[in-house]
């Protein structure tokens, strides 16, 4: 029975994630996109607090995989969606969710792992776009995607908070070595994935790493 509440949860707090960014779109449309990112992130303690059954879990994320696409295709969620040449950043959030559900809840059984990966893509990566615009600092460019000290310097520290409590809480040996070395690879990763990547390439390259520490 609460494995089907988490269900209903789930998407009751999309929904109201995805109305309530409506309130941004009058601050601009990068900013609905933002609260969306960093507040679906948060969907993974409803995740750990229902789900107990991988299949339930992977429900939501598995969904919206294809709800997004289609509103990427369609523009059907307005609040939520780039220019069509800026990616298919939408769908890789959802693919990461997916992915990470799968490994975590299934595979190795240490929903955990994907709390932290997640919030560092969610809360790392969307207060890193925040921050870098808001912040005047050196710009750099990779490719064709303009990214800012200011941005990278934001993504950095909020991945250090989020695996340093993490690694810390775990009794991990040299944790602050260890947090300070996984923050600047991801940082990297975050300053070279192009058009929306990042979504994908961010929980993935934490999740990789923080199984193996």
């Amino acid at each position: 029975m609460k494995n089907w509440l988490g269900i209903i949860v789930s998407y009751l707090a999309i929904i109201l994630v995805i109305l309530t960014a409506k309130l941004f779109e009058k601050k601009g449309k990068e900013a609905s996109r933002k609260f969306i990112h960093i507040a679906l992130g948060n969907w993974w303690l409803i995740a750990m607090y229902f789900f107990d059954n991988v299949w339930f879990a992977i429900f939501p994320p598995a969904t919206f995989v294809i709800i997004n696409y289609i509103s990427y295709k369609k523009d059907v969620i307005k609040v939520m969606e780039r220019e069509k040449n800026e990616g298919l950043g939408t769908v890789y959030y959802a693919i990461a969710l997916l992915i990470t559900v799968i490994v975590t809840f299934g595979i190795i059984n240490k929903p955990i792992l994907g709390l932290v990966s997640i919030f560092i893509m969610a809360y790392g990566d969307g207060f890193a776009a925040i921050i870098g615009k808001k912040v005047k600092s050196m710009k750099y460019k990779v490719f064709d995607t303009e990214k800012s000290i200011a941005g990278s310097a934001t993504m950095f520290v909020i991945s250090l908070i989020i695996i340093g409590i993490y690694l810390c809480m775990s009794n991990s040996q040299l944790w602050i070595l260890k947090s300070i070395i996984c923050s600047l690879i991801l940082t990297l990763i975050e300053a070279v994935s192009i058009k929306g990547t990042d979504n994908l390439t961010i929980p993935m390259s934490a999740l990789v790493m923080l199984m193996i520490m």
